[in-house]
């Protein structure tokens, strides 16, 4: 198998900048084909900005990412719509359009962008359902789920078209301990019954640890560190323990970069 088939994701070098932010100074990854890589990090460190790269709504400042052998940022309007038709893509905040029930939610993306017919796209709405357990809730507005029902409704519709890519950005994010398990059993099977590639981009340790291939550490424009679940957990590089042990002293600083607190307070009262 050659690099190019192997792998399905390839950043390289990748810096990109908010105005004098510099987000990203010089990251590589490597995604291969049917994994799910998880991309952890602090807030801030520029996991959703990296998924935004990947689908092609930034433009990296240098570097390049190439999603099945194609540079993202080279494609034309059509290539990028293309490239988008085969990703899935589970929003921070769910993003389910409230005034759509759940059935019409999850029928959308196939309403907009085949030419199936109704009846299949029924059966296909149901089928997604089920596999995230809420056939049931077909006639419910958005409103009227809880916030881990609201989740596996959305992660329903990110995998509607059968994506060769799903991205889930903080697919964790406000769930209790119970929804969080199944989410993140989910995503596992899904990805697996699909013969998919998964990105789940998460400051959750645990859970993301138990069900990914692989894990990015992010932080400081670069990456920390890499490797399989517990590979990480052996380590001992100063970063990565306290990040997934969730130490308060280490590389990572509570406060942001700032004058010192005594010169602001002395300008604040001149």
């Amino acid at each position: 198998m050659n690099q190019e088939s192997e792998h399905l994701i390839e950043i390289e070098d990748l810096h990109f900048a908010y105005g004098e932010n510099q987000v990203f100074k010089g990251i590589n990854m490597k995604i291969s084909r049917g994994n799910v890589v998880s991309i952890l990090g602090v807030g801030g460190s520029g996991k959703s900005t990296l998924l935004r790269l990947i689908g092609g709504q930034l433009k990296p400042s240098r570097g390049c990412v190439k999603v099945n052998g194609r540079v993202v940022h080279e494609l034309d309007y059509d290539g990028l719509f293309e490239l988008r038709r085969n990703l899935g893509l589970m929003f921070q905040a769910g993003g389910l359009f409230s005034d759509l029930s759940v059935y019409d939610n999850i029928a959308f993306p196939m309403r907009e962008l085949t030419d199936l017919p109704e009846q299949m796209i029924h059966d296909l709405v149901l089928m997604k359902l089920h596999a995230v357990g809420l056939r049931g809730t077909t006639r419910l507005m958005p409103s009227e789920l809880s916030g881990g029902m609201a989740r596996r409704v959305a992660l329903a519709r990110a995998i509607a078209l059968d994506p060769m890519l799903t991205m889930y950005d903080e697919p964790f994010a406000g769930l209790d301990p119970i929804s969080l398990n199944v989410i993140a059993e989910l995503i596992r099977r899904l990805n697996d019954a699909l013969h998919a590639t998964s990105i789940v981009v998460t400051y959750d340790v645990s859970e993301s640890l138990k069900v990914v291939d692989y894990a990015y550490l992010i932080h400081d424009g670069v990456v920390q560190a890499e490797g399989p679940s517990q590979e990480l957990l052996d380590s001992d590089a100063p970063f990565v323990v306290q990040f997934l042990h969730a130490q308060p002293t280490g590389p990572v600083a509570f406060h942001m970069k700032s004058e010192p607190y005594q010169d602001d307070l002395r300008i604040a009262s001149k």
